[in-house]
């Protein structure tokens, strides 16, 4: 058994921390949450951000299976917010899940960029562009002692020799994938977004915006005084898309032994991946699959009620009457699902939905593309155009649905993370190029295929995912690069009720915000 725990987040945000034992964890199942401004200073520069508890990362939640969690929120901080439980399920229950003006409006008022955040969203909302690269990665908050006024709050986590730790690793940020490793020691991977895996051993992982990841650490290092004492983990950006900005750079953490001599020099680094190398992040993709055990069973739907094939793209929209645009030929930057850019209603559509609201949104949502090229190719600039709307895919309870994500090359081809908020889904295949329906389906992984809520689907490639609609609620489908949500790179899964209690939408709670 692993002798110790510690939470990695992996992303433009990276955190580390370390958590408590499974026996506090039953004894505290509520919480109040109290978002307000805090002021933290990384790379020289003091701003302030919003943060839960005046804590940046967060405060930890604690549970074991079945545990009924209560989290009270206050929002004391000068912004409209909601909270997303990711990879939480919610059952019967969409209306808590989080994402605004789609099962809730948002809580009123009473990831690192140098610059204010919500100026830098604003000002790329309003003008078409991209979003400026992050000035630094970071690990639990902190870049490490790699950037300047940052070698006092690197952060550090200790070992003993001989011990073996379980890493709970954890992309939290918006913008990249990640590449992670810890210099001097493999990791054994165990786990991703809160199921079991076949175990396997390598270097460093690739994580995607939104995945989780289970590692096993052993601290075998020598401890005799001809090793060192002290190891960086670090993180590094892998992108797929070369056309555009990243940020370069490698956020660190020690790991450091307690009964080891001191080392004079600086900590080991790990041989990390370039910031392009799609053939590693390809590689270690391939090697998750379901434990398939006894205790853990999987069941893979082997039936399909109804087929999807739903391509993604990053698209153009025309640039209004009074607006100055900045994206290519004057228009706006956008991204789509099968065409459409989605556009987030005033009213949310849990609530339209459950009070059979029109107007509101289109239960029409197309199966597939409105035409069919070459995707895995760009298209001329003026033939890269998308339609917004609101746009979303209605299926009866209980309806086996297989989704094949086709990423295409319109403004260039690139890795998206894509996330179904309310179920965990198989990944059960993954390949290059073009789909066709006629061949790669018998390539399909029906016997140990990963259960994830979050799947990277590959550059100039597709994934095929397969859920039970056994979820009755509204549920928000997005990539998970921020930018790429902003730009309407989303569409929204609506379950209907199933004939028995159980297999109905709870009622709407009367604590739920107003628009």
């Amino acid at each position: 058994m692993p002798a110790g725990l510690c939470w990695l987040l992996l992303g433009v945000v990276l955190a580390f921390g370390v958590a408590a034992s499974p026996a506090q964890a039953s004894r505290a199942n509520h919480y109040d949450f109290y978002i307000k401004e805090t002021k933290v200073t990384r790379l020289c520069h003091e701003k302030t951000i919003l943060a839960v508890n005046g804590q940046f990362p967060g405060p930890t939640i604690y549970a074991r299976n079945g545990d009924v969690v209560v989290v009270n929120v206050y929002n004391q901080g000068n912004k409209n917010i909601t909270l997303h439980w990711h990879g939480v399920d919610q059952p019967r229950n969409p209306w808590f899940d989080g994402p605004e003006y789609i099962t809730q409006c948002p809580i009123q008022p009473g990831e690192w960029w140098n610059v204010d955040v919500e100026q830098l969203l604003e000002r790329t909302k309003r003008t078409g562009a991209d979003v400026n690269i992050s000035d630094a990665n970071t690990i639990n908050g902190q870049p490490g002692d790699l950037f300047p006024c940052s070698q006092n709050g690197t952060f550090r986590t200790l070992v003993e020799h001989g011990k073996t730790y379980l890493l709970r690793i954890i992309n939290a940020g918006l913008t990249n994938e990640m590449f992670f490793g810890v210099a001097g020691h493999r990791l054994t991977v165990v786990g991703t977004d809160g199921r079991y895996l076949k175990p396997f051993t390598v270097e460093s992982i690739m994580i995607s915006p939104g995945q989780t990841m289970n590692a096993i650490l052993v601290a075998d290092r020598p401890t005799n005084g001809s090793g060192n004492s002290r190891y960086y983990m670090a993180a590094r950006t892998f992108v797929t898309n070369p056309n555009i900005g990243v940020d370069n750079t490698t956020a660190t953490a020690i790991l450091e032994y307690t009964d080891a001599p001191p080392s004079a020099g600086p900590p080991d680094f790990p041989n990390l991946p370039a910031v392009h190398d799609i053939a590693t992040a390809t590689a270690y993709t391939a090697q998750l699959r379901s434990l398939v055990t006894k205790e853990h069973p999987i069941d893979v739907p082997a039936h399909v009620d109804e087929h999807m094939l739903m391509t993604i793209a990053v698209n153009l929209l025309p640039c209004g009457a009074n607006e100055t645009c900045e994206g290519p030929i004057g228009s706006r930057f956008a991204a789509s699902l099968n065409n459409v850019s989605f556009v987030a209603p005033p009213i949310d559509i849990l609530d339209a939905y459950y009070s059979s609201m029109r107007g509101v949104y289109e239960p029409d949502f197309p199966n597939k593309p409105p035409f069919f090229f070459n995707f895995t190719t760009s298209l001329p600039l003026n033939q890269s155009f998308t339609k917004p709307g609101t746009k979303v895919k209605v299926v009866e309870y209980g309806t086996v649905v297989e989704v094949v994500f086709q990423d295409t090359g319109i403004l260039g081809a690139e890795n998206h993370p894509t996330h179904l908020h309310g179920f965990s889904f198989y990944v059960v295949g993954r390949g290059s190029g073009n789909f066709d329906k006629s061949k790669d389906p018998a390539t399909y992984n029906l016997v140990d295929p990963p259960y994830q809520n979050t799947v990277s689907v590959p550059k100039a490639g597709w994934a095929a995912i397969r859920f039970r609609a056994s979820n009755p609620g509204v549920w928000f489908m997005h990539c998970h690069f921020d930018r790429h949500t902003v730009w309407g790179m989303d569409t929204v899964f609506i379950v209907k009720n199933g004939k028995t209690p159980d297999a109905q939408m709870m009622p709407r709670p009367p604590t739920m915000p107003k628009c």
